[in-house]
């Protein structure tokens, strides 16, 4: 090195009070964060409505409509079908008593006096085999999810022998993906945890050292949820079920890889200096920067996503980030103060011993750089010195082959009730038996706002749409109530004044009449508003009215999401203020919006990144560099999953959102590892040289960043135990992306390439000319 710091050797008080008071401190945080991870899910919703941006008709239709129904009630859709293909005559009293049932069931709302009833039905199909309910419940979340349970064993308890029931629609699919979420908080942790504990296990071969970094990372994310909870509780900031779970795996895997890095300079330097106070200070100073750059690098990258216009994304990049900046924290405070606490003990069995580091001989074949080193780094630091140029291009050749898989990638969204993953779902099961008997998209109809002057042209125009089965004007039931009872009330008056006038003076008829035949009494309870000759009275909210269109297709099909296409745009030479929204709507807007926010956010991680890089390594050429590489290794990684997706496990196709979220994470973890690699280069070629600097800087980071990138692959891995597609495939992107960059494209790669441009690497820096 060209300057040597004196080694950091505090006095006895401080040796004593600095590791006391930063563990008392994080045992402080992690006792009040502890408790907040079984309470995190009250404040996290799962309502995809909920993300959308303010723009999107979906939302403004959403608005419109709640101040329609004075209510946020999920509709529940109850089918029952029968197991010998026809409803039996005699079971439909039992259908009518189910009715009933349902009305008191928890959960459901309860019916109020002038407002659309809370159980409509029982409803037959026509071909005689299915009975179909609506079902409204109040609750959402886990709530939501045990009010479901026991209504799904309600109804299964009182339907009539012979028959199959499901209880599906968006609150039977909401309650399912809140099942799905369910492992979040305990499963998915100790997945995560069990795994990075058997690596790091196997590459410390210490019991003690891998507890200690887990209680790092574990602390970390005991803090990270804490914030989260209360900026959560005070609506700062919105969670999910997909945020939380990628949180947990972050924060785990991120502190992890910080806390590797200082744990292998803390015993590089124990082999060094015989104090253990002093191998910590330069532990600290070696390892600082990298991680810093690293956690800023990520942070900076997360909070890009605040540019999006999908909500839930804007809202995973300050969580994120939250978790980011808490594994940072704890590893350059808390994992140091265990460490000067145990000092060499923490490695035991294996102390580093001062002195006593194994070093390779050197002889006149060793190439400049790699003095010293042995073993797999050697190897790939000879290969990189005889042939940087080979090695550079067959990997770059490797990488490309790679990337052609990258057109067959379908990431234009899919199903919601592909979403879920496995067998035996009933909301998904019940879905398909509705499409059997019902019009596929009853329970989840297009909801339509148009304006009241126009709404009769509209109703009109959206009826003759191919796929539309039928549709309803939402009715104003007072005003409809009070006209009928003025009606029938007219009408008995008529009939009285008619008897009467018929019946000559007072009303009765003269003696030398026979009497007169029996008229058949009106049944005014049965009367149709048509019968009545009335018309049916709309509501009306600030000048618009609510239509209701029902689809043949299933709500979440790319036949429905076309359709609702097609009505956005004819319907508006009708009526040029009309919106389509609905839960058809909502998913075609979430997904548009999506890839919108891909190619609008993916040149900004980039630039932000490319700065940091320019700042840390004071160089355009190598930031540039890196830059491309960790691009070449995303599109690598997005193209063998295409063909994995694809061929492998059969996948109907990718949320919109996978390739944004994946880009994010390979991007900003990717250039994590370059960093750590490259700036240990740089500290070595200021003393010498570039070259020589590349060799030694990949071999000594070499072991810990591929120890790092195992056990972030192994983090992201256990998202994979979540049976929802999109974090199954989330999982494999980043685990798979990790592992390619950390064995190609950082360890062959970048340091073959560096090695081809030499000093030049640094332009425009004075290190160039070195």
């Amino acid at each position: 090195m060209s300057d040597v710091k004196p080694d950091w050797n505090p006095k006895l008080w401080l040796r004593i009070l600095l590791p006391t008071v930063l563990v008392i401190v994080w045992f402080a945080i992690a006792g009040l964060g502890g408790p907040t991870f079984g309470k995190i899910s009250e404040v996290s919703t799962n309502d995809q409505a909920g993300f959308l941006p303010a723009s999107a008709q979906s939302t403004a239709v959403n608005d419109l409509s709640a101040k329609f129904n004075d209510s946020t009630n999920i509709p529940a859709t109850v089918i029952i079908e029968s197991n010998s293909g026809s409803v039996a005559e005699s079971d439909k009293a039992a259908f009518d008593e189910l009715a009933t049932s349902m009305k008191g069931a928890t959960g459901v709302a309860p019916t109020v006096e002038g407002k659309v009833p809370s159980v409509l039905g029982p409803t037959y199909s026509d071909d005689g085999a299915a009975v179909e309910y609506l079902v409204f419940f109040e609750a959402s979340g886990e709530e939501l999810l045990g009010d479901i349970t026991s209504f799904r064993e309600l109804v299964k308890a009182d339907t009539p022998t012979g028959y199959t029931s499901y209880v599906a629609g968006p609150a039977g699919l909401l309650a399912d993906f809140v099942n799905g979420f369910g492992g979040i908080d305990g499963i998915l942790l100790l997945v995560a945890l069990l795994a990075v504990f058997v690596i790091l296990l196997i590459v410390y071969r210490s019991i003690l050292l891998p507890i200690l970094v887990l209680l790092t990372a574990i602390f970390a994310l005991s803090g990270s949820i804490l914030g989260i909870y209360y900026l959560a509780l005070n609506d700062v900031i919105k969670v999910s079920g997909q945020s939380q779970g990628i949180l947990s795996i972050l924060v785990i895997g991120a502190a992890t890889d910080y806390a590797l890095l200082m744990v292998s300079r803390y015993r590089e330097a124990l082999f060094e200096v015989q104090s253990k106070w002093a191998a910590m200070g330069r532990a600290f100073r070696g390892a600082f920067e990298p991680i810093f750059a690293s956690a800023a690098t990520v942070v900076l990258a997360l909070l890009c996503l605040l540019f999006s216009d999908l909500n839930s994304n804007k809202a995973l990049g300050p969580i994120a980030a939250f978790g980011i900046g808490f594994a940072f924290l704890a590893a350059i405070s808390f994992l140091p103060a265990l460490l000067m606490i145990f000092g060499r003990g923490a490695f035991w069995p294996f102390l580093p011993k001062f002195g006593k580091k194994k070093v390779e001989a050197v002889d006149a074949n060793t190439v400049a750089g790699l003095e010293g080193v042995r073993g797999l780094w050697k190897r790939v630091g000879n290969l990189i010195a005889k042939r940087p140029r080979t090695t550079w291009v067959v990997t770059l050749v490797v990488l490309l082959a790679a990337i052609a898989g990258l057109p067959g990638l379908k990431a234009s969204g899919v199903p919601q009730t592909d979403l879920l993953l496995g067998s035996n779902i009933e909301s998904v099961d019940g879905q398909a038996v509705l499409g059997k008997h019902f019009p596929a998209g009853a329970g989840s109809p297009a909801v339509i706002i148009a304006d009241e002057k126009t709404y009769e042209n509209v109703v009109t125009a959206t009826e003759e749409f191919e796929g539309v089965s039928s549709v309803e004007v939402q009715l104003d039931l007072d005003a409809t109530q009070k006209a009928v009872e003025e009606k029938i009330a007219q009408m008995q008056a008529d009939a009285i004044a008619a008897a009467a006038a018929a019946g000559g003076a007072g009303g009765f008829p003269p003696a030398d009449m026979g009497a007169p035949p029996a008229a058949a009494p009106i049944d005014y309870a049965n009367l149709s508003l048509a019968d009545l000759g009335l018309a049916p009275i709309p509501k009306v909210v600030d000048g618009k009215v609510l239509i209701n269109a029902t689809f043949s297709y299933q709500a979440d099909s790319p036949e429905a999401e076309a359709l609702v296409k097609k009505m956005r745009t004819d319907l508006a030479a009708v009526d040029p203020g009309v919106l389509v929204g609905g839960e058809t709507a909502i998913a075609l807007d979430t997904n548009e919006t999506a890839t919108a926010d891909l190619v609008k956010i993916v040149p900004i991680v980039l630039l932000v990144i490319l700065i940091i890089l320019m700042l840390l390594l004071r160089s355009i050429v190598a930031p540039l560099v890196l830059i491309a590489s960790v691009v070449v290794s995303f599109a690598a990684t997005m193209g063998v999953s295409a063909l994995v997706f694809n061929n492998v496990f059969h996948f109907p196709g990718a949320d919109a959102s996978v390739p944004l979220f994946g880009f994010v994470f390979l991007v900003a973890l990717g250039i994590d590892y370059n960093i750590f690699l490259m700036t240990r280069v740089r500290e070595e070629a200021l003393g010498i040289g570039t070259r020589p600097g590349i060799l030694k800087g990949l071999a000594v980071t070499g072991s810990v960043i591929t120890s790092a990138g195992v056990v972030l692959a192994a983090t992201f891995a256990a998202l994979g135990v979540i049976p929802l597609l999109f974090l199954v495939q989330l999982a494999f992107i980043v685990s798979f992306g990790v592992i390619l960059d950390t064995v190609l494209v950082r360890s062959l790669l970048v340091p073959a390439l560096a090695y081809d441009i030499g000093p030049k690497i640094w332009w425009p820096s004075k290190l160039a000319n070195r």
